[in-house]
């Protein structure tokens, strides 16, 4: 744990200083290097540790985005519109949870995904409110591009850090726990005690809040939103595949497979325009069939070394 925390600080402070020695092309990479590890992150409360297949990220990052806009259309200032947005999605998806999370397995995954699909056609239908089809335009902050990207790289790494020390946070205390046993065995965590229906929920609410406000801070840093790019069905996909990658029901496989997912989609786009999706697909399916318990999963022969030191000692020497 120390180690991987010692690594997550140091890429921090890496990638804080991107704005004072980089262009604006590697401070956006690192916007989204920050936006989407805080993306797995929270995916990995409700999808690594409880072991439910949730797919509606983008739903909550979409109503997130569009709290956020209408807030600031109406005066509210960008920082507390994101903060607003955040307890709208919470207590949205602490609501739904309920409902939702008596579902399991394909049940689960399907309705969670439906969840995306019905937001998107609230959003498309609601012209009066949202724009509809056409969109919606957010103010833009003032200041120079420098200034602005600086603004929104800091704004995702608070997120990023925010979403690391809560996973931490569970990680070590009684909702981890009673959530690992849900994901092992659900009926027999019931029989033992454990609150199921409050611990799912509590889960399902604390991964929704913070792509709420991911989702506010991005449509404040891109000016505009529609429906197809708030509550787009490739994020609810990309999010678990970032996860599953770096290692789920871990604290720092999130991060690793969102850094390394954005870098080779990065790299795949630039060298491959027209098949850069097909060939990314391809590369993360192969690594995943290849890696099941995610790249945290490795562990070379080395980094065992006390054990096989303690297994020698046990062992009788020939005679």
């Amino acid at each position: 744990m120390k180690r991987g925390l010692t690594i997550f600080i140091a890429c921090t402070v890496v990638i804080a200083a991107a704005p004072f020695v980089a262009d604006n092309y590697v401070v956006r990479l690192c916007t989204f290097l920050c936006m989407y590890a805080a993306l797995a992150l929270s995916w990995n409360v409700i999808g690594g540790y409880a072991g439910y297949p949730s797919f509606s990220t983008a739903g909550f990052f979409g109503l997130g985005a569009y709290a956020g806009a209408l807030l600031q259309h109406a005066g509210v200032t960008p920082i507390l519109s994101w903060l607003a947005a955040t307890v709208v999605v919470a207590a949205l998806a602490a609501s739904i949870g309920r409902f939702i999370l008596r579902m399991k397995g394909h049940y689960f995954a399907i309705g969670s995904l439906a969840i995306v699909e019905v937001l998107r056609l609230v959003a498309s239908s609601w012209a009066s409110l949202t724009g509809g089809g056409d969109g919606l335009n957010v103010p833009i902050l003032q200041g120079g591009p420098d200034f602005i990207g600086r603004i929104f790289l800091f704004s995702m790494m608070a997120m990023m850090i925010v979403c690391f020390a809560m996973t931490v946070l569970v990680d070590r205390t009684r909702l981890g726990f009673g959530l690992r046993c849900i994901k092992q065995n659900e009926d027999a965590a019931d029989m033992v005690g454990i609150d199921v229906t409050s611990y799912k929920t509590a889960a399902f609410a604390l991964s929704a809040m913070f792509c709420g406000t991911i989702g506010a801070i991005y449509a404040s840093w891109v000016a505009y939103i529609d429906p197809s790019d708030a509550f787009s069905s490739l994020l609810s996909l990309k999010v678990p595949v970032m996860t599953l990658l770096g290692g789920p029901g871990t604290v720092l496989g999130p991060v690793v497979g969102a850094w390394i997912f954005v870098i080779l989609e990065e790299i795949i786009w630039a060298q491959f325009l027209e098949l850069h999706r097909a060939i990314l697909g391809i590369v993360i399916v192969l690594l995943i069939f290849a890696l099941p318990g995610g790249l945290l999963g490795l562990r070379p022969p080395a980094w065992n070394w006390r054990a096989l030191v303690g297994l020698r000692n046990r062992v009788p020497e020939a005679r």
